[in-house]
């Protein structure tokens, strides 16, 4: 069975809309499977762009806000609700979710077998080679984790960019490219000057898009 990690959450961190993420979906995104899908932010973006959005989220709160914008939302683990699920997806969504579970391998494998032909699988997790952890560790002395955010004290896994693609590709899925947010001025010259390298340490957060 699949661990997840809960906490009270800030305000705000349920209503996320994610646009530099859906930014790097396809533009026809068709049936939808989003967990852990909040308060529905990213389904208002996607919207109209979608057959049918469903989502599943742990926090009732929030998934009672989502069902006015998502044709289905089932409240609980992804572990208990993906059997209630009817597929095929042409698109599926784990924003910020892998890193919240004790094994995502399962998970990984279990949406594999919801995708139709030729499906995305979209995921985002924490970088775990931030420059900003080794500080903490060698310097402080401390992982540092906080109630939200890079190190939120509901992490249970951390991924390099390496690690989300070999999870990713050990599901049965194959990636096509990585992606992060828009670096800063500063960051776009030194990622030139280091041919992509400075982005490994730089940016807090990766996504990976796979197709079936």
């Amino acid at each position: 069975m699949l661990e997840y990690a809960m906490d009270v959450k800030p305000d705000g961190y349920y209503a996320q809309e994610r646009p530099e993420l859906v930014a790097l979906l396809p533009e026809r995104v068709g049936r939808v499977l989003d967990i852990g899908c909040g308060e529905g932010g990213v389904g208002r973006a996607l919207r109209g762009r979608a057959e049918s959005l469903t989502g599943i989220e742990l926090d009732a709160g929030a998934a009672e806000k989502a069902s006015e914008v998502y044709d289905l939302v089932l409240v609980g683990d992804a572990d208990s609700r993906l059997a209630e699920v009817e597929g095929p997806f042409d698109t599926i969504l784990a924003y910020d979710v892998l890193e919240h579970l004790s094994d995502p391998a399962p998970l990984i494998r279990r949406v594999r077998a919801l995708a139709a032909p030729g499906a995305v699988l979209h995921a985002s997790v924490p970088n775990a080679r931030h420059w900003s952890l080794v500080r903490d560790l060698v310097v402080r002395g401390t992982f540092g984790y906080t109630d939200a955010e890079h190190r939120d004290t509901t992490h249970l896994r951390w991924f390099t960019r390496r690690d989300l693609v070999a999870a990713l590709e050990l599901g049965g899925w194959r990636v096509e490219g990585t992606a992060h947010a828009p670096s800063s001025p500063a960051g776009r010259l030194l990622e030139r000057v280091t041919r992509g390298r400075s982005a490994e340490f730089l940016v807090y957060q990766w996504s990976a898009l796979a197709r079936a």
